[in-house]
């Protein structure tokens, strides 16, 4: 089955056209990890109230007026997420599989994408950034740290590479 994607230099063109009105109307670009700040500050002020408001982690993200969760980039995160399913969904690309390498097997390769997602959710909130709020906000505001990041990324991917290839061959 020939499955055909989006030319990824329009989606560069509107993805930039999407930081700029980002900054426009909402005075600061885009990023994801916040939102998952969010949802834990949600989570434990249900569970442990009193702990939540104590802490400095936490407190920063409730309110007695709203929810943590009532933010625009909550909103986002999640239109993000049901906007790939649904992309995903008319081009009959949504399968039951898990995708790797012939050498790898399933329960190393799940276990391996739940510790990368632990490291990578870890580290943007130790950068204070995800990858998205670091290379396109922060790159747009032509931040020194942000461009040192970026190329970091993928100099890093591009090592890290040459190790793991041999379990997609």
């Amino acid at each position: 089955m020939n499955v055909r994607y989006a030319n990824p230099y329009v989606i560069g063109v509107l993805l930039g056209f999407i930081l700029l009105f980002s900054f426009y109307t909402m005075g600061r670009g885009v990023g994801s990890s916040e939102t998952f700040s969010r949802i834990a500050a949600a989570g434990v002020d249900l569970t442990a109230p009193q702990h939540a408001e104590e802490g400095h982690y936490f407190s920063k993200y409730l309110s007695k007026k709203r929810s943590p969760l009532m933010a625009w980039l909550v909103f986002l995160t999640l239109g993000a997420g049901l906007g790939g399913l649904f992309s995903a969904f008319i081009s009959h690309r949504i399968k039951g599989e898990v995708v790797r390498g012939p050498l790898m097997g399933v329960s190393s390769r799940l276990w391996l994408a739940l510790l990368g997602g632990i490291l990578s959710g870890f580290a943007a909130r130790l950068a204070r950034g995800c990858t998205s709020g670091q290379a396109l906000t922060g790159a747009s505001e032509l931040a020194f740290g942000s461009w040192v990041f970026m190329f970091s990324i993928f100099a890093g991917a591009y090592a890290t590479a040459y190790f793991f290839r041999k379990e997609w061959l």
